[in-house]
């Protein structure tokens, strides 16, 4: 009997460390999916020379990786566009520039399902979630051309001695864009064809701003503290650095193509890229951030500086030297003046936001058919500004397994704002993460991952209506 009660214990501790074994499995899978931790180490212990040291002998290998994904995912070729330009003259890129997997073209992947695309892989490696240039790292990254202007402007230098931007400057917004006002539209564009900064803003806009709008202009063109340009070790400049403006990402109140990673998300490998999209508009918009949907303008600003410039870890924020806006003045000046930031002029749309057919081409009047019946877009982009103001999830993961590519874990993206389609052409690349690098490849995207089933001409006549908003 003494035998049968220890074989009885043995077997239910033997039970007892199987299900201890199971439920350490899938805890250690739980957790390495959330993530070790939300936070970054406060207290950097490595010494500021060493950090340097070690990251730029990394820089060569960290971009040769990304440049290859690039070159592997799309044709980043100069193509412009026959007689099409942005609003001041830079060419617009043509074609579909994500490449197809071989042997496929894209009615071919068109006619698959979801399902079908999943199982044999063949869902086009340039409409997967494109990761940061070092998504490990992350932080913000700036375009040469716009580095070049602050340090001839400023002598301010957002280099990073870590990193390059990865995308060619031929697929990016012109620079400097122009500025229009909600409130001056009879002036055109106000920038006199220069980047606004701290040295330039006031001889432009005096005698155009009120004095609140000019303040806040001022605040929205002053360098603040932010996680990779400060004075700490922990930085990403070779010098300390009195930091970024909210400008030198929304250059001119529009976008130079300034990528981050949003600041909402963890761990690091589920953080989505972020393409910086243009404050042109926003005086007409009800959600503010790619996904985390803030009601107003003002909690947009205040929460960039608060949080977003610092990963959304206050701890760090006070470290590196947070800029605490106030609310009732700073706050309300800056998003004043931002919402003044127009459109540019369409002159093809009617005052409802259609095209007017005595000055469109054959080829945009039939795109606008498409865009407003077989092609689906107008549920979420409908006239006048072609957004309606919500936030729509795609779903895009039904076409792909997750997987890890360059340090981002390709899964689900999850509900995206609606971003407005006024002055697209302006505004390359596209989707939230830049994934989509001209307005051919937008068409594409949406007719794989909708099923659209458009034609080669309703394809074309598409862009062709979008080139005209």
């Amino acid at each position: 009997m003494r035998r049968d009660i220890l074989k009885r214990a043995w077997v239910a501790i033997g039970v007892l460390c199987a299900i201890l074994v199971v439920i350490g499995v899938a805890y250690a899978q739980d957790y390495e999916k959330r993530g070790k931790t939300s936070y970054v180490p406060v207290d950097v212990e490595e010494d500021f020379t060493s950090i340097m040291a070690r990251m730029k002998a990394a820089k060569a290998e960290v971009m040769k990786r990304q440049m290859a994904l690039l070159e592997e995912r799309y044709d980043l070729s100069n193509r412009p566009a026959k007689g099409v330009t942005m609003s001041r003259g830079k060419p617009v890129q043509e074609g579909v520039r994500a490449k197809l997997p071989k042997g496929f073209n894209w009615d071919m992947l068109a006619a698959m399902s979801p399902e079908q695309l999943k199982n044999k892989g063949l869902f086009p490696a340039g409409f997967m979630p494109l990761p940061h240039p070092n998504h490990p790292e992350g932080g913000m990254l700036f375009p040469k051309f716009h580095i070049d202007e602050i340090k001839k402007q400023e002598g301010r230098d957002l280099t990073r001695f870590d990193l390059d931007f990865d995308l060619p400057d031929h697929l990016l917004p012109e620079f400097p864009a122009p500025i229009y006002l909600t409130t001056r539209p009879d002036l055109g564009d106000v920038s006199q064809g220069k980047l606004v900064t701290i040295d330039n803003y006031y001889e432009l806009f005096n005698g155009i701003l009120n004095p609140k709008q000019i303040e806040g202009l001022r605040l929205l063109v002053t360098p603040f503290p932010q996680q990779q340009f400060n004075q700490t070790e922990d930085r990403r400049s070779e010098r300390p650095s009195r930091g970024v403006t909210c400008f030198d990402c929304h250059a001119n109140g529009h976008t130079n193509a300034s990528t981050h990673l949003v600041g909402d998300i963890r761990p690091q490998q589920f953080r989505h890229r972020l393409d910086t999209p243009p404050l042109r508009g926003v005086n007409i918009q009800r959600l503010f951030g790619s996904q985390r949907a803030l009601k107003s303008i003002e909690d947009f600003t205040e929460f960039e500086q608060r949080a977003a410039y610092f990963d959304g870890d206050p701890v760090i924020a006070t470290k590196k030297g947070v800029n605490i806006l106030e609310r009732g003045s700073q706050v309300h000046f800056m998003a004043e003046f931002q919402a003044l930031l127009d459109f540019p002029p369409a002159p093809k749309l009617d005052v409802f936001g259609r095209l007017d057919p005595k000055k469109a081409t054959e080829a945009e009047v039939r795109g606008e058919e498409v865009f407003f019946g077989k092609g689906k877009c107008a549920p979420c982009h409908p006239a006048p500004y072609y957004t309606d103001n919500l936030m729509h999830n795609l779903k895009v993961e039904r076409f792909y397994e997750p997987q890890m590519i360059n340090g981002r874990f390709a899964s689900a993206d999850g509900p995206i704002k609606t971003f407005p389609l006024r002055g697209i052409k302006d505004s390359p690349p596209y989707l939230h993460d830049g994934r989509l690098l001209t307005l051919d490849d937008t068409v594409e995207f949406f007719n794989l991952v909708l099923d659209l089933n458009l034609t080669q001409e309703e394809k074309e006549d598409l862009v062709a209506f979008m080139r005209a908003l």
